[in-house]
């Protein structure tokens, strides 16, 4: 689901993202569900806008409905809803029989005024969207290929989890790309000690496009005031390391699978966890047993040696 540039009060539209493939020439139809959540009768407008990527995260830059897909979408203009209703609203996408085979993307727009007639005044208001991937059927080419796989930081030494990894795919093609796989921590005596999903939100690549995928390995640490809790306390990673404990040299596998010919890629990146705040308890805990233990041992000698002396029979 998209929102721009604020969210329109307890509006909800579903599905959050159609994908759709389509011949040249042909029309496809669908439907959108709209719930109205907030108190009072409301009236929504529809709009429509293409979007391309914006740097490497993934996330969609809007620009315009000149040309494309977003000129191909109609649905009705405006929706009133009472409090608490919902409406289907019925789509259509008519792919031009000129087409180029590809992908193109655009998004479904529901906001609370009215969109801004060409070369008019920007209007003020929320508007909440449906992203739109459709593919036009034809031979498309596909290229590209794994640009980066590391840590986060690019470290190769760690005191304890979690540990987030990123990796880079470049999509030269004319579609979009779903990268699949697995990325396979393997340690020091080469065990498998995670499997990991390279693409649990199944995130696409567009085409002409670099994106940055991260995959964590471990529990996230929680959020405090929307910033992640500080792993600085002593303690507090000692406490973690305990509960998720890894010690040595390992080895990040990672394969990747994706677009129609199937194209792979393989990496292996090589780190270590060395738990240096709970191996210093343990150590300073061991040092302390040990010189307790001394005294101990010393002082029930000196007992022992005490209580003999005192058995020995009188020799006058």
């Amino acid at each position: 689901m998209v929102l721009l540039p604020l969210d329109v009060e307890a509006l909800t539209i579903s599905p959050v993202r159609l994908e759709i493939t389509a011949d040249p020439g042909q029309t496809v139809t669908g439907k959108l569900l709209l719930l109205n959540e907030q108190n009072g009768t409301t009236t929504f407008y529809s709009s429509f806008e293409n979007f391309e990527p914006s740097g490497d995260s993934g996330t969609p830059r809007f620009i315009g409905a000149e040309d494309g897909l977003a000129t191909w979408i109609k649905t009705d203009g405006k929706i009133t809803l009472e409090s608490g209703t919902s409406t289907s609203v019925p789509f259509s996408i008519t792919v031009p029989d000129n087409a180029e085979p590809g992908g193109y993307f655009a998004a479904i727009f529901f906001g609370s005024q009215p969109p801004a007639p060409a070369g008019g005044e920007v209007s003020i208001g929320g508007k909440i969207g449906v992203l739109v991937l459709l593919r036009v059927s034809g031979e498309v080419a596909e290229g590209g290929g794994l640009l980066e796989f590391a840590t986060k930081e690019k470290n190769r030494f760690f005191s304890t989890l979690p540990i987030s990894f990123i990796y880079r795919l470049n999509n030269t093609g004319g579609n979009r790309v779903v990268p699949q796989g697995e990325i396979k921590i393997k340690n020091t005596f080469q065990l498998i000690s995670a499997t990991l999903l390279a693409n649990e939100n199944e995130g696409s690549v567009l085409p002409g496009s670099i994106r940055k995928f991260e995959v964590v390995w471990g529990n996230k640490l929680p959020m405090i005031d929307n910033k992640e809790e500080s792993d600085s306390g002593f303690f507090t990673v000692a406490g973690r390391q305990l509960k998720e404990f890894h010690f040595g040299w390992y080895a990040a596998k990672m394969s990747l699978v994706w677009g129609d010919t199937n194209q792979t890629a393989n990496a292996t990146y090589n780190f270590f966890v060395i738990p240096w705040q709970l191996l210093l308890i343990i150590f300073a805990i061991a040092i302390a047993v040990f010189i307790i233990g001394r005294q101990m041992l010393r002082k029930y000698n000196r007992l022992i040696i005490a209580q003999a002396m005192r058995n020995q029979p009188n020799n006058e």
